[in-house]
């Protein structure tokens, strides 16, 4: 198959849009493929302009500002510090990347407070505004001393609502520091992406406990802040990323490509390398749980799924139709989900297929029949061109020393194509239409067939005549060949396909021939004519005219001109025994018989020699002269007997009518012996077997 990856390759690096979930884009290429209609291969382009590498994916001012940090926080540093959250909390199997290490006593201070106290609510919306992510531990201490004020009772309502409100606002400033670093998580350090990932666990656990703990309370005076729900913010924010993603305009520049082809392209490729980079650079820095590649794995497939949906419900031209089965059923479960960096990854999500069974059913019906019919129309397109050359007295090529014709290769080749695209989407498609190919090739034989007998029946004056009949039955050897080696390896092929060309083979031999039996005709007379009286003579004339038109067909295949001279060989053997079974040579006595059972055995030696020497195979000719002389020399009626039985096992079509035929030149046989001899024939020889006919040429009176 030529294989459709090239959809992967070379399409120029789209430019990020603010807001979206930007990955760095490295040069891939997904395994190769082809589109049957002359997809070609794009280039490689690389796109690294879309984002700096991840080492230096922090902005001047949040580089400034961490500079200042360094120099102003003690020797444990800023990890140290925001291990508090996850101190003591640690779940199996989460990363130790989303839980820094380091005693909580060693962190300093927020707001400039000392250890263990706890900053102003204004102190820590300065500290968030600035985004220091620190802040989400005393925030998160401020939340549980309010809820331990309400349980205790000693404030008013109207004070804890206060409260509330301004831990409830300040909870606002860190969703949106900790979920704006997550959407765009390769364009932020990792130190930094795991300071928010770590805040976010926090998060889910307190979520969880706060249900836990509201299952078994009675009402409270504060509003039900929990679950904030903030993973599936991120959820959502991750689907809304490749949502955008894979909704940019694909670029410009991939010529020859439909509008729909483009944007597919840009999809996959984008689905591709973006889930590679979630694999290799995210799924390290996120905790088990998170399922990061599962979210946008997920995601991802869900967008694609969708515009593959919205594209089927329209009616698709043959080209998006076949574009749309590659994709499903090829390219997106092949090449994207297991490609060998993501298959361990995706496998075990159970994604699923880009569309319904039902639908790709459908699509798959459209697409066999619009290629059927469009195969059918091109080899009907390619007939009609070479008629209209035979037509025109065009030569036909030489290839080789041989009359050459290219119409048998471009059939076979808009058969393999259309063959070829269907195995491109799946072999099961494949072997459907090859099928429906295989039918559609023999009706096209039968076409070929009777185009080229009319051009035999009606162009014989044209100066190419006989040029183009010689390059039109070396044509029937391309095409057997070629459907040799492509569908039938291991048996014959089957008759309707090879019925046509055996045909137009014939008749083009017939034609090729007829002037040269005609020459023949007028000499074989002579044998009649002369009683017999000269046979070795008027033979030699006979096959020196046959050996100066054999050049004529210098031009044909090997093979055929081997078939060529077989045919030579029979009609010599034929026309020799015609001449013998003519009524006017009566011998009565054995040794007349004996002396013209001779003159046929030389003369068959004759014809034997000549045709073998100029190619002929028919082995099977060599004792049809030569039996018909033995029967002729022999007197004894028994053993005459004999010899017709073998005869006739040899040459299945050797009827009563020949052999009294030849029994005629016997004037010594009575009726009686004749008779007997002749009753031999009506035992069944047991010969079922196919056979060449020889005698079902000759008429008898």
């Amino acid at each position: 198959m030529l294989k459709m990856m090239t959809f992967f390759q070379g399409l120029p690096g789209q430019q990020p849009v603010s807001g979206t979930l930007d990955f760095p884009r490295r040069p891939q290429k997904l395994s190769s493929t082809s589109e049957a209609e002359s997809e070609a291969s794009m280039s490689e382009a690389s796109s690294e302009d879309l984002v700096p590498p991840l080492e230096a994916e922090v902005t001047p001012d949040r580089g400034k500002e961490e500079a200042v940090k360094k120099k102003k926080k003690k020797p444990k540093g800023l990890a140290n510090m925001f291990s508090v959250f996850t101190k003591g909390r640690k779940k199996k199997g989460q990363p130790s990347s989303a839980e820094p290490e380091g005693p909580p006593e060693s962190a300093p201070g927020l707001g400039g407070q000392p250890p263990g106290q706890l900053p102003t609510v204004e102190e820590l919306k300065a500290d968030l505004e600035r985004g220091r992510l620190e802040a989400a531990r005393p925030l998160l201490a401020l939340e549980r001393e309010l809820q331990a004020a309400a349980a205790a009772g000693g404030a008013s309502q109207e004070e804890l609502v206060r409260r509330q409100s301004k831990v409830e606002a300040l909870y606002a400033l860190l969703r949106d520091q900790v979920l704006g670093l997550l959407r765009r998580p390769l364009e932020t350090a990792p130190e930094r992406l795991r300071q928010a990932l770590a805040v976010l666990a926090e998060q889910e656990r307190e979520d969880r406990q706060a249900a836990a703990a509201a299952a078994g309370s009675g009402p409270s005076v504060l509003a039900a802040t929990r679950p904030r729900g903030w993973l599936q913010l991120w959820r959502r924010d991750v689907a809304q990323a490749a949502e955008e993603r894979l909704g940019r305009q694909p670029a410009e520049g991939s010529e020859g490509r439909s509008e729909a082809e483009r944007i597919f392209l840009h999809m996959g490729r984008t689905m591709k390398e973006d889930l590679e980079a979630v694999v290799e650079r995210l799924k390290p820095l996120f905790p088990a749980e998170f399922g990061v590649v599962a979210a946008y794995a997920e995601s991802y497939h869900e967008h694609f799924a969708a515009q593959l949906a919205a594209m089927a419900q329209f009616e698709l031209c043959e080209r998006d139709t076949y574009m749309l089965l590659v994709w499903v059923q090829n390219l997106y479960p092949n090449d994207i989900i297991n490609s060998p960096k993501l298959a361990h990854e995706l496998q075990a999500l159970g994604l699923g297929s880009l569309l319904p069974a039902g639908q790709i059913r459908q699509l798959e019906a459209t697409f066999l029949s619009s290629e059927v019919a469009s195969v059918k129309e091109m080899m009907a397109r390619a007939l009609d061109l070479e008629s209209q050359r035979w037509a025109q007295d065009v030569a036909p090529q030489r290839l080789d020393g041989h009359c050459h014709s290219e119409l048998a290769i471009d059939i076979i080749q808009i058969i393999s194509q259309g063959q070829a695209k269907a195995e491109s989407i799946n072999l099961e498609l494949g072997l459907q239409i090859k099928h429906m190919l295989l039918v559609e090739l023999a009706a096209f034989l039968k076409s070929y067939q009777h185009a080229f007998g009319e051009f035999l029946e009606r162009c014989k004056q044209l100066r190419n005549y006989r040029a183009n009949v010689i390059a039109n039955i070396n044509n029937c050897l391309s095409f057997r060949t070629s459907m040799e080696q492509k569908w039938q390896t291991s048996q014959d092929l089957p008759s309707h396909l090879l019925g046509p060309l055996s045909e137009l083979k014939s008749h083009s031999f017939d034609t090729l021939l007829q002037n040269l039996f005609g020459d023949l005709k007028p000499l074989f007379k002579k044998f009649t004519q002369t009683r017999w009286a000269a046979p070795t003579q008027t033979l030699e004339e006979i096959l020196s005219t046959v050996g100066k038109r054999l050049p004529e067909f210098s031009e044909l295949h090997d093979c055929f001109r081997q078939e060529l001279m077989e045919v030579v060989h029979l009609h010599l053997v034929k026309e020799y025994i015609i001449r013998l079974s003519k009524r006017r040579l009566v011998l009565k006595t054995a040794e007349q018989q004996e002396e013209l059972a001779g003159h046929i055995l030389a003369n068959a030696q004759l014809i034997q020699v000549f045709c073998t020497q100029n190619g002929s195979p028919a082995a099977w000719l060599h004792h049809a002269l030569p039996t018909l002389a033995e029967i002729i020399r022999l007197q004894d009626p028994s053993a005459i007997k004999i010899e017709v039985a073998t005869y006739a096992t040899s040459y299945p079509d050797f009827s009563k009518g020949h052999l009294s035929a030849i029994l005629a030149i016997k004037g010594n046989l009575s009726n009686s012996d004749v008779k007997s001899i002749r009753s031999i024939l009506d035992i069944d020889m047991g010969v079922h077997q196919p056979f060449k006919s020889l005698f079902s040429l000759i008429k008898v009176g």
